[in-house]
Order: C-alpha cells, then sequence, then structure tokens
C-alpha cells in the first residue's frame, strides 16, 4: 500500500508537470523574473544572518561574505537535487574551511540559529492559514493524492510512533555526546553566542530574516501573478503553508507531489489545471533556479562543478576530525572518553 500511494504521488506531479509545459505560452515573464530575483535576495539576506552569527562565534575572525554566500547557495543547489537536506552538511564543510581553528559543532550550532526565527514565523503562517480555513480538513487528508500526507494520515499511531522514536534518538544522542565527549558542549555554546545578546541578535540576525521571509513572500506573489492566479495576502499565506507541510517529511526534494495535492485542495477560483501548473511550475522554478546560483557560486568562486566531490570532502573531512578526537587529549593529559559528532 504504501508503495501504491507513492506511485500515485509520482504519477500526480508527472500529470502536473504536463500541465505545466501545456500553459507555457501562458506564463507572464516579467513577474516571474522578478520572482526569481526575489529569491536570489531571499537567499544572500539569509547568508548574511549566518555571516552575523558566525562573527558572535568567531569575534576578530574575518569571515568573506562571497565564499560564505558562495557556500550557502551551493548548498542549496545540493539540496534541490537531493531530499532529506543534504546540502546543509556541505554549507558547513564549505564555512568550516574558511574559519581557522573552528569545529563542526560550533559552525553546525550556528547555522541551526536561524531555526528559532524560521521555526516561529512558520508557525505563524501556519497558524494563520489553519486559522482562516484554508488547509483542507483532517478528514480529507487520507484521500489526498500524495504519499507523504495520506501515509500519515491514514496510519497516525504509526506517525506518533516514528515521531516519538526521532525524538527519544535525539535525546539519546544528546544525552551520548554530552557525557562522552569534553568541550562538545562548549563548541555548540560557541555557536548559538549571538542568543547570549538578544538585541544584537534582533538587530543582526532576526532582522535580516526577517528580511528573507519578505523576498519569498515578494516571491511567491509574482509567481502568483506569473501563472495568472492573482496575487494576494491569503493565497500567498496559503502557498508558503503548503510548502511547510510539504517539507516537514522531505521523502522527495522538495516535497514533489505533496504540494500539488495540498494545492489543488485548498486553492479556491482557479481551475484544477492552472492551480496544477502553478505549483509544478514553480516547483521547477525554484528548483532549477537554486542550482544555477549553487552551481555558478561553486564554479566562480570554488572553481568546481563536482558536488558529489564535496560532499565526499565533507565526510572525509568529518571522519578525521572524529578520528582526531580519539587520539590522546594534549589539554588534559588523558585520552578522550568518546569521538565527537561532525556536521
Amino acid at each position: 500500500m504504501p508503495l501504491a500511494d507513492f506511485a500515485s504521488s509520482a504519477e500526480a506531479f508527472g500529470r502536473a508537470a504536463a500541465a505545466f509545459f501545456d500553459h507555457l505560452s501562458d506564463i507572464r515573464w516579467t513577474p516571474f523574473a522578478l520572482a526569481l530575483l526575489c529569491l536570489a535576495g531571499m537567499q544572500l539576506a539569509r547568508a548574511w544572518a549566518w555571516r552575523n552569527v558566525l562573527h558572535a562565534a568567531y569575534p576578530g575572525v574575518r569571515i568573506s561574505f562571497l565564499r560564505l554566500s558562495a557556500a550557502y547557495l551551493a548548498g542549496a543547489g545540493i539540496n534541490a537535487i537531493l531530499p532529506a537536506h543534504a546540502g546543509d552538511v556541505t554549507k558547513v564543510f564549505l564555512v568550516k574551511r574558511q574559519i581557522p581553528d573552528s569545529s563542526y559543532p560550533a559552525v553546525t550550532s550556528s547555522f541551526l540559529v536561524q531555526t528559532v526565527f524560521d521555526t516561529t514565523v512558520g508557525l505563524l503562517v501556519l497558524f494563520y492559514a489553519v486559522s482562516q480555513g484554508l488547509l483542507p480538513e483532517p478528514p480529507r487528508l487520507p484521500d489526498l493524492p500524495a504519499f507523504e500526507i495520506s501515509f500519515w494520515a491514514e496510519h497516525p499511531q504509526v506517525f506518533l510512533i516514528t515521531l516519538g522514536a526521532l525524538l527519544l534518538a535525539i535525546a539519546i544522542g544528546i544525552y551520548l555526546l554530552a557525557h562522552r565527549v569534553r568541550r562538545f558542549w562548549d563548541r555548540v555554546k560557541q555557536g548559538v553566542a549571538i542568543l547570549r545578546e538578544p538585541r544584537r541578535y534582533l538587530r543582526e540576525v532576526a532582522s535580516w530574516q526577517g528580511g528573507g521571509w519578505l523576498f519569498r513572500f515578494a516571491a511567491f506573489w509574482f509567481f502568483l501573478e506569473a501563472f495568472g492566479i492573482g496575487g494576494s495576502v491569503g493565497n500567498v499565506m496559503l502557498v508558503m503553508s503548503v510548502q511547510a507541510i510539504a517539507n516537514i517529511v522531505p521523502f522527495t526534494p522538495g516535497g514533489a507531489g505533496a504540494q500539488q495535492a495540498l494545492l489543488v485542495a485548498t486553492l479556491n477560483g482557479p481551475s484544477r489545471s492552472a492551480v496544477l501548473s502553478f505549483s509544478v511550475g514553480t516547483q521547477i522554478a525554484m528548483a532549477a533556479w537554486s542550482v544555477f546560483l549553487g552551481f555558478a557560486a561553486m564554479l566562480l568562486v570554488f572553481r568546481t562543478t563536482d558536488w558529489r566531490g564535496l560532499i565526499r570532502q565533507a565526510e572525509e573531512d568529518r571522519d578525521k576530525t572524529d578520528e582526531a578526537q580519539a587520539l590522546p587529549d594534549k589539554d588534559a593529559g588523558r585520552p578522550a572518553r568518546g569521538a565527537h559528532s561532525g556536521a
């Protein structure tokens, strides 16, 4: 049954792609281009926010925004190709190489600082969509032709067990790291140092992330205009909510399939083919644009387009770090009690 649901979701995405190419001549290209520019602005604003987090973690160290933004774009491009946010590992690896004497726990935790603001805004967007009745009612969820949604909706007990097991695994991992790795938590605290300065955090991180969310809002507005759906606050909030839900369990890159099913069920007014054309067209455009920007950044700044090699180097560098942590600790004069986890 899960395989059949997954195949149905893939088939639905294929039909949506066909609808998009059938309506290709109807796209308004000026708002389409403006949407892509807004997406680039969103990525750069988020990269600047991350740079400020790293400045707080490593004061006095010069961090090139050009190279950091290139790493951010490269990771986003890889995320558009592979599911489960594989590009984030590459982001952390490329940025760590820029900062002398930096550590994976500190750089990784600095990257995760952005989730504080993103989670808050994401929940507000979702609350708005629910309060306005924009999302489908729970009884309709199992009938949606999207594996990521229908499977969990049909098996709520499995969802709760899976979620509980995931949280338990995270808790155990944190416990083991806390007891087996000396200095690990010191490095994690170093990465989130800016959170201890609320005013600085709001000024240098949250404000830039807020700007990134405004760019994202504008991008979806222009996409809606480009595909003839019509930009409005309600439509944009609905699209952003659907995207957030589809990415909760990223079985496919960008939640392909789940987004189309949710938008067809919730976006009232336009025809089904128009909604499918908008949904898959926007998803293809965002993925292709991310890949283009990512590969351009890798080529122009890092002089390579071998994204698989970058992921492989990140894994090898992490393994070397693990081995180094397993060697005797010179400062303590005794063997380390365990190896620490990388990115």
